[in-house]
Parts: C-alpha cells; sequence; structure tokens
C-alpha cells in the first residue's frame, strides 16, 4: 500500500519540480501541480486503501467490548467492590 503512495508522491513531487524550473513554469503553478496531482489523488488513494484496516480494527475493537461486557455481567453486582445499580427504591405512583 505504501509503496504506491510513496511512488506516486515522487512523480507528483518531480512534475513540480520542472513547472517550478521551466522557463515558463512559476512557483505558483508547481505548488498547485503538487497538490491536485498529488497531495489531493494521494489522500484519497489512502483514504481507500486503508478501508480493510480500518474494518479490522473496529471488528476488533467490537469484540473486544462485547468480551468485557460478558465477563462484567457475569459477576454480581453488589458483590462488594460495586455499588447496587438502584440504591433508592422507586416508588410507584397508583392512578
Amino acid at each position: 500500500m505504501y509503496l504506491v503512495l510513496i511512488a506516486w508522491f515522487y512523480v507528483a513531487l518531480m512534475m513540480a519540480v520542472a513547472e517550478a524550473t521551466s522557463q515558463v513554469g512559476s512557483l505558483l503553478g508547481a505548488v498547485i501541480t503538487f497538490l491536485l496531482y498529488g497531495a489531493l489523488p494521494m489522500a484519497v488513494l489512502g483514504y481507500i486503501m486503508g478501508t480493510p484496516a480500518r474494518k479490522r480494527r473496529r471488528q476488533a475493537q467490537e469484540a473486544a467490548e462485547q468480551e468485557q461486557a460478558a465477563t462484567s455481567s457475569a459477576r454480581a453486582p453488589d458483590a462488594g467492590s460495586e455499588a447496587a445499580s438502584h440504591a433508592i427504591t422507586p416508588v410507584r405512583k397508583e392512578p
């Protein structure tokens, strides 16, 4: 994944250098060339190529949260280390 981004960065950088050193080119043109041909496409490509890793990370986090919820629900809520879930008994209103 990173090899493609590095190669794209190199090509975009060389295009910007060629634009800046050309007799009819300018530094503004070089910056615009680098941003539009380099940075913007690299950002989009990096985001798309990173999608599977983000999905795996999110699934691992959800699995860890489910495991933590399962282990915490197995313990009694009033085992001495935790407060009771309802300290005050709710009063029922009569109709």
